[in-house]
């Protein structure tokens, strides 16, 4: 079966529901520059990874387990001019060794379920990043809480109770980079743009009925629900020195 994300993310440049202005944004509250050096775990594409080294002059270190995204951050970074900045890795962020304390900022942007969930994520970056560094995650949350009656929480929580999750890992919140409507409704509409052109074009396929039925109902899903309900942002979490 053609893997779901690599058809449905075919054309997006930012694999999250943000912009790359927000993306920049980051990089100022991290205070990126040439001495900085970032770990990107489930990098995707390597569209935050090529922005801020383009940008800051920041060293990153990509890993990514999908070939077919791999593939396609090697092409971003040789097309962007910064190979001798960011280096991408075709490995399983979460079976991938990390240099205790070794990174100034470690990030996992819309990934945390590569370890199970947010509390996971936290404790595998939080070793390898440097005393008064920097973890970045980027994870849902519910805007209303409690949620209607029928409604999978999907194991995520309101956003008081996200940020007590970072605070529980002994991390100490510095900021937060939020979606908009107009970042969530960007990121689904390039989903069903190519879902629809990949169905179309491939009507015969075996799969294309278990496709369409996903598509399907994600779409159901964000237009019923989750634009109003669900959240999306960066949280911006320091390590205590």
């Amino acid at each position: 079966m053609p893997w779901y994300y690599a058809v449905a993310e075919r054309d997006h440049e930012i694999q999250n529901p943000t912009s790359a202005e927000k993306i920049e944004l980051l990089g100022t509250y991290l205070r990126l520059d040439p001495a900085v050096r970032v770990l990107d775990l489930a990098c995707g594409k390597g569209g935050p990874a090529v922005l801020l080294a383009s940008t800051f002059g920041c060293t990153v270190l990509g890993i990514e387990r999908a070939p077919e995204f791999v593939e396609a951050a090697r092409e971003r970074v040789t097309s962007a001019g910064v190979g001798d900045l960011v280096e991408i890795v075709e490995a399983d962020a979460h079976a991938f060794t990390l240099d205790p304390e070794g990174w100034d900022a470690a990030f996992c942007l819309g990934a945390t379920f590569v370890w199970d969930d947010l509390a996971g994520t936290l404790a595998a970056l939080a070793p390898a990043v440097r005393p008064g560094g920097y973890v970045v995650v980027g994870e849902p949350y519910w805007r209303h809480w409690p949620l209607l009656r029928g409604i999978d929480d999907q194991g995520f929580v309101a956003l008081r109770e996200t940020v007590g999750r970072i605070e529980s890992a002994g991390l100490s919140l510095q900021g937060m980079i939020a979606s908009s409507e107009d970042d969530w409704d960007r990121y689904e509409s390039l989903h069903w743009r190519a879902l629809d052109e990949w169905l179309a074009a491939n009507p015969r396929d075996p799969d294309a009925s278990e496709i369409r039925e996903r598509h399907e109902r994600n779409r159901d899903d964000y237009l019923s629900f989750q634009r109003e309900l669900l959240g999306w942002a960066i949280f911006i979490a320091r390590k205590p020195y």
